[in-house]
């Protein structure tokens, strides 16, 4: 009798962890799958940012010295706080094209995320810089100048956004001195 009821037991115990089992892995790989498209959501959206804020030359200036495609299109993927900081640089890259021709283009090499949350988000992306400038009607190009910037993100209406960024030298301090 006492090995019948032992049997009936480790069948049910049994029974219980493999139902607990499949539970989890079929939940988990549900979760698995949500945060990686998380991940590639920031990642795509970083590398958005860094493509979008980075790319300007002469021609997008208009005949007022300004480039209102320019902030435009960056302005769709950050949010309303960091817009107002960003129109203040604008305005310096617009000085820059207008005044000895400038152009940047901007590579992105890699991205990956540092933190994720429902709402929030640290990336890093590296790359590099390519500018070019006008001197006595020529075009003077100049060596890529690497970068990595820490981006922060924050989901605002379902749609990832950038929320600031900041330059990351090579031992992971914030430079003192200089931009990207």
């Amino acid at each position: 009798m006492f090995r019948l009821v032992l049997a009936a037991v480790l069948l049910a115990v049994t029974l219980a962890a493999t139902a607990t089992a499949v539970t989890l892995f079929a939940t988990r790989g549900d979760q698995a799958g949500e945060i990686q498209a998380g991940r590639e959501d920031v990642m795509a959206q970083t590398s958005q940012f860094i493509l979008r804020s980075f790319s300007y030359g002469p021609d997008l200036l208009t005949d007022d010295n300004t480039m209102p495609d320019y902030r435009e299109r960056v302005a769709e993927i950050i949010t309303p706080k960091f817009k107002a900081d960003f129109d203040k640089s604008a305005g310096a890259a617009e000085q820059l094209v207008a005044q000895a021709g400038v152009e940047r283009v901007p590579d992105v090499f890699a991205t990956g995320v540092s933190s994720l949350d429902e709402d929030s988000a640290r990336t890093l992306v590296a790359g590099s810089f390519t500018d070019t400038y006008t001197s006595q009607g020529k075009t003077v190009p100049q060596e890529p100048i690497p970068f990595r910037i820490e981006v922060t993100l924050v989901k605002i209406d379902g749609e990832w956004l950038v929320d600031d960024f900041n330059p990351v030298s090579a031992d992971g301090a914030a430079p003192t001195e200089g931009t990207p």
